[in-house]
């Protein structure tokens, strides 16, 4: 019998319409009789079989001669399938060549005769499928093999890696961990993966005795994933001490950020370790140093503040020889001749040798707070003098001494620290004469924010390539090291009350000036300014992206442009405020970040100046030194105050604000700490 492509597809329809569930059976049979080798008890071969056998006989009824198109298509899922259940290319091959097998044998039972066409059908259709079949499961293979790769390479990567990795699951269960975890902390990764950190990792610390830097015990709940999971949020920088196996300390630093699922499910924590032990080592022998560098430092400012003393005491004997001479005198008139002014003038005699004592005294206690008060600046000059007259009078060239005060108002200092100031400064200076000569003391208000003491002498020109270091005992000759240190001790002095003290040379002449300018003390009047400030609604910024960075030393400037840039800021450098300025006019930028202490111009100053130019910028001192003898006038001309080394943290928040908050009372305070915004 012969018959069209038509007739054959109808015929075949026919047979498996009624032997669906026959061609299935015995497929699945013959299938498990051919996959002996394959491990699938227990699984039903049949149900896919028949689900495949479904789709033929509905494309074969539907759409005729597009079966033979279509129906591969249907089955390029199942090679992938039989991949997932772990088939061979070959077992694959035989799992449709028995196909055809047992659809010509159904064939043959039902009908009685197979048309030659219908052979041709089924083996068309077989093969189609076949090789589909076989295509899907090719490009899972490939796929799994680039997989597999990958994961080869990149676990040997984190074998090799320093930075150990931990896997934590949302019920607290460590999942994975990689090599690195098990040489860090000293025990099997058996030991760490496996269960839940409560019962695994607490005979794991306990072994390896871990700890605190501070020395408690750590837990299982300090843990960083623990704390992560529970706070739903990444804890960084947590430190672990841990004893080594072959002796020794171990400092870990761990951090953890949880993952999430994308419908937002907590999936799980990842933790990291780095061994941080030669960082923390060098760390604490650093501060070693420190310590006792500061302890040397305090040694060498008790012996020279003692020889200070003992130049006061000489010139205070002298004064105080001078002062009994006027008591003796006063006395024997008294013995000659009763007169009322001769016991007045003993009164005020008596008086000033009080007054000198006195201050001997408060020079001499070794105050360590200061205690800021409203100091009239000219009398402090009189008093450091009546201290000094005697010594800068005696010998074999005393030294003149002109005033020439000019009334110019109160200072914000400590009383005693400031007439300790003065004293040295004029010590300084007679130090530089070393024939007769005069000191000239001038005070007069500089500007309407500042008053200034300028100390003259007749000395000779400082060098100029030496101005800068004057301050600096290691750079000073090494003739006399004590006294760069006691001008580094003023100098450090006046900036904590917010001045500066320079030191030039006299135009035209020989000689060179100490130069203090300190804060003007507000008067009474003027206290309910800084208030009318605060009553103002809180200044608006835009997200703050142009930061200019002033500061005269390069490195630390280029240091800090660096980070600030990694995190997204456009950054300017400046080294000094002229350059500042100049580039402030440019262009617009959103905040300031001001080093306290330049040659030219301080930052306090340079803040003032930009803060009149552009009221709602942000402006910050960056700084070394304390600023807690600021006064509030001062401090209420910058944001916030960043005590070096900088808490970048802290500045990152202080510079993405977008509202500026409330200010206190007394304006911008010192940042706790190594630097945070003002609270």
């Amino acid at each position: 019998m012969t018959v069209n492509t038509k007739t054959a597809i109808e015929l075949l329809a026919q047979v498996l319409d009624k032997e669906r569930e026959r061609v299935a059976r015995l497929w699945a049979k013959r299938l498990r009789e051919e996959l002996y080798e394959v491990e699938v008890p227990g699984k039903d071969l049949r149900a896919p079989l028949r689900q495949l056998l479904d789709e033929l006989v509905r494309l074969l009824q539907d759409r005729g001669e597009d079966a033979l198109r279509l129906w591969p298509e249907v089955v390029r899922s199942h090679g992938a399938f039989r991949y997932d259940q772990r088939f061979e290319p070959d077992d694959l091959a035989r799992e449709f060549k028995a196909l055809a097998s047992v659809l010509m044998r159904v064939y043959v039972r039902c009908e009685g005769e197979m048309p030659p066409e219908v052979a041709d059908l089924i083996n068309e259709l077989v093969g189609e499928a076949g090789a589909s079949a076989q295509a899907s499961y090719a490009r899972v293979l490939r796929t799994e093999s680039v997989r597999f790769r990958e994961a080869a390479v990149m676990e040997s990567v984190l074998y090799h890696v320093e930075v150990g990795i931990l896997l934590a699951e949302v019920d607290g269960s460590v999942s994975y961990a990689t090599q690195p975890v098990s040489r860090l902390l000293g025990v099997p990764i058996r030991s760490v993966v496996g269960g839940r950190a409560v019962t695994s990792l607490a005979p794991v610390l306990s072994q390896v005795n871990a700890h605190h830097p501070a020395g408690e015990p750590f837990r299982v709940a300090d843990m960083p994933f623990m704390r992560a999971l529970k706070e739903r949020k990444p804890v960084r920088g947590v430190m672990m001490e841990v004893e080594r196996l072959g002796g020794g300390v171990a400092s870990l630093e761990m951090s953890a950020t949880p993952i999430w699922e994308e419908g937002g499910e907590l999936a799980g924590v990842i933790q990291t370790f780095s061994d941080r032990t030669e960082a923390t080592r060098k760390s604490r022998e650093l501060s070693s140093a420190q310590d006792e560098l500061r302890r040397l430092q305090g040694q060498l400012l008790q012996r020279t503040r003692a020889q200070s003393l003992g130049q006061l005491a000489s010139g205070a004997a002298h004064a105080l020889n001078n002062f009994l001479n006027v008591v003796r005198l006063r006395v024997t008139l008294l013995r000659r001749e009763f007169k009322p002014e001769h016991l007045d003038a003993l009164d005020r005699t008596v008086g000033q040798i009080g007054g000198l004592v006195s201050r001997l005294q408060e020079f001499n206690v070794q105050r360590t707070e200061e205690h800021l008060t409203d100091v009239e600046l000219d009398t402090a000059v009189r008093e450091a003098l009546e201290l000094m007259r005697g010594e800068l009078e005696r010998g074999e060239h005393p030294l003149e001494v002109t005033l020439q005060l000019g009334a110019p108002g109160n200072v914000r200092a400590d009383a005693g620290f400031l007439r300790e100031l003065v004293v040295t400064l004029l010590l300084a200076a007679r130090d530089r004469m070393a024939q007769a000569g005069r000191l000239t003391l001038t005070t007069q208000k500089d500007g309407d924010a500042a008053l200034s003491l300028r100390i003259q002498d007749e000395g000779p020109p400082f060098p100029v390539e030496s101005l800068a270091q004057l301050f600096d005992p290691l750079t000073r000759e090494a003739g006399a090291p004590q006294s760069a240190l006691q001008l580094a001790v003023v100098k450090d002095q006046v900036r904590r009350w917010g001045g500066e003290l320079t030191v030039e040379n006299v135009d035209g002449g020989k000689g060179g000036t100490f130069v203090v300018r300190l804060p003007r003390a507000r008067e009474a009047h003027e206290e309910a300014l800084p208030a009318s400030r605060h009553m103002e609604g809180p200044r608006r910024f835009q997200q703050t992206r142009r930061v200019l960075v002033v500061d005269d030393d390069l490195d630390n400037a280029r240091m800090l442009a660096e980070v600030l840039g990694e995190e997204g800021y456009d950054v300017q450098l400046a080294q000094s405020a002229e350059v500042a300025l100049q580039l402030w006019e440019r262009r617009r930028y959103d905040a300031a970040l001001l080093d306290a202490v330049m040659p030219d111009v301080s930052g306090w100053e340079l803040a003032r100046e930009l803060r009149q130019r552009t009221p709602h910028a942000l402006l910050a001192i960056v700084t070394g030194m304390d600023v807690r003898g600021q006064n509030r006038s001062t401090l209420a001309l910058v944001d916030a105050v960043f005590r070096k080394p900088i808490d970048m943290g802290a500045l990152d928040e202080f510079l993405s604000q977008s509202e500026e908050p409330s200010a206190p009372e007394d304006g911008p305070g010192e940042a706790v700490g190594s630097g945070a915004p003002n609270p």
